[in-house]
C-alpha cells in the first residue's frame, strides 16, 4: 500500500468517436448486423495503436532482472535509495523485501522474516529502512548498513498504505480495519526519528488506501476506498475537515497523487477501472478517464509532468498538459497482475514488479523514461 503517490485519456480513444459515427450512417443506410468480437477488438487495439503513433513510446525496456526464488504472488510496493544506489522491493506473498543495486540491475540481498511487507520508507540521513508488515502488526526498522533489525514498532494487523510527512518525519500508516475484522482503520502515526508512535487517527471507513500531503499546509488526502471518497485531514488538528465524493468510484479508489503546481488530486481507482482529476482546494472532479485495470500504484512525477499508471498487463502513461487537462502517451505491455512501480525522475527509471505466474519467473523490470 502508500503504498505514494491531470489527467486525460485522450489518446486511448483517439478515433473511436469517427469509427462510431461512420457506423451509425451505415446502420441508416443498410441496417447491417452488429459488429463481430473479432471486429470490436480489432477497433480497440487500433485505438492502443494511436498512442504509438502519434508520440515516441515513453517507455523502454533497458533490463530484467529474474527473481526464480519467488513462488506464486503479488508484489507490493517499491522504495529508492538515491544515494546508496538501491532499490527495495516487497515481495509481499513471499515475506521478504527484495533489494537490489540500481547501477548493475541485480539482487545484492534478501531480508527475510517477514509475513506480508506492504510498504515501505527509506530515510537516507539515518540509513533506515521502515517495513510494514500487515500479519505481524507491526513496522520493521532496518539498518541497511547491514540489513539488521534495528527497531519493531508495534501497530495494528491489517497495517498496509503508508504515506510520509516530510516536514515532521512522521509515517502515518493505515491498520486495522476490515483486514484485521474490526469496524474502524486507524493512521497510526510514527515519528520516524524517535522510533515510536505518537497518535492515532480514527477513520469513519474499514477500508483506506492511498494517501497525500500538502506542503504549504497542514493538510493531506487520504483515499476512502470503502466510500468512494477523498478525506481531507487537518495533520495538526487530527481531524477529518472535508469529505469529497468522487462520482462513480464505487468504493475501489486505491492510488492518490498531489500535484501542488497544478492544485489538483490523481485518484487512481479501479471499479471502473479509470484515473479522477480533482480540484484539491474544493474537490470538484475536473475530469476523469479510463485507465489500466486492477490499478496499484499511480506514480505521478511533477518534474516529467506524467503519471505512470500501472495495472495487470499493461502501463498507462498520462502526460499533464494542464490543470485541466492530461493525454494518454502510451499504453505499455507489461505482465500479469504487474500492478506495482516506481518511477525515479533523477534515474529516468521507472521500475516495474512481474509476479511469478503460469510458469513464468517472477521478475523486475527496468524501464527508461523516455522523454
Amino acid at each position: 500500500m502508500n503504498r505514494f503517490h491531470t489527467l486525460i485519456l485522450a489518446g486511448a480513444l483517439m478515433g473511436l468517436p469517427l469509427a462510431a459515427g461512420a457506423q451509425d450512417q451505415d446502420d441508416a443506410a443498410a441496417k447491417p448486423k452488429a459488429a463481430s468480437k473479432t471486429h470490436k477488438k480489432a477497433v480497440a487495439k487500433a485505438a492502443d495503436a494511436d498512442d504509438t503513433t502519434q508520440h515516441q513510446a515513453p517507455l523502454k525496456l533497458v533490463a530484467s532482472i529474474p527473481l526464480p526464488d519467488l513462488k506464486d504472488g503479488d508484489f507490493d510496493h517499491l522504495a529508492i535509495d538515491l544515494e546508496g544506489k538501491r532499490l527495495f522491493v516487497t515481495a509481499e506473498e513471499n515475506g521478504k523485501v527484495e533489494v537490489f543495486d540500481t547501477e548493475s540491475n541485480k539482487l545484492i540481498h534478501t531480508i527475510d522474516g517477514l509475513k506480508a511487507p506492504h510498504s515501505m520508507l527509506y530515510r537516507g540521513d539515518l540509513k533506515k529502512l521502515f517495513v510494514v508488515d500487515s500479519d505481524l502488526g507491526e513496522v520493521k526498522v532496518y539498518d541497511t548498513t547491514n540489513y539488521n533489525v534495528a527497531d519493531t514498532i508495534k501497530v495494528r494487523e491489517g497495517a498496509d498504505s503508508a504515506g510520509y510527512d516530510p516536514s515532521t518525519k512522521y509515517l502515518y500508516v493505515v491498520d486495522g480495519g476490515k483486514d484485521a475484522k474490526l469496524p474502524n482503520a486507524y493512521l497510526d502515526i510514527i515519528d520516524t526519528t524517535a522510533g515510536k508512535k505518537v497518535g492515532e487517527i480514527k477513520m469513519d471507513s474499514d477500508d483506506v488506501e492511498a494517501m497525500a500531503f500538502d506542503p504549504a499546509s497542514s493538510r493531506m488526502f487520504v483515499d476512502i476506498r470503502g466510500a468512494g471518497t477523498v478525506e481531507v485531514i487537518d495533520r495538526d488538528k487530527r481531524a477529518v475537515i472535508a469529505t469529497w465524493p468522487v462520482p462513480a468510484a464505487k468504493g475501489s479508489l486505491t492510488t492518490l497523487s498531489f500535484d501542488a503546481a497544478n492544485h489538483r488530486l490523481y485518484v487512481g481507482g479501479r471499479t471502473p477501472a479509470k484515473l479522477y482529476v480533482l480540484d484539491s482546494d474544493t474537490g470538484k472532479l475536473v475530469t476523469s478517464v479510463a485507465a489500466a485495470p486492477m490499478v496499484d500504484d499511480a506514480a505521478f512525477s511533477a518534474a516529467q509532468k506524467r503519471i505512470y499508471f500501472a495495472g495487470n498487463l499493461y502501463t498507462d502513461v498520462f502526460e499533464i498538459k494542464d490543470a485541466d487537462h492530461v493525454e494518454r502517451i502510451g499504453r505499455v505491455p507489461t505482465a500479469f497482475r504487474a500492478k506495482t512501480a516506481l518511477v525515479v525522475p533523477e534515474l529516468n527509471r521507472f521500475y516495474v514488479a512481474v509476479p511469478h505466474h503460469a510458469g513464468k519467473s517472477a521478475e523486475i523490470r527496468v524501464y527508461e523514461t523516455v522523454l
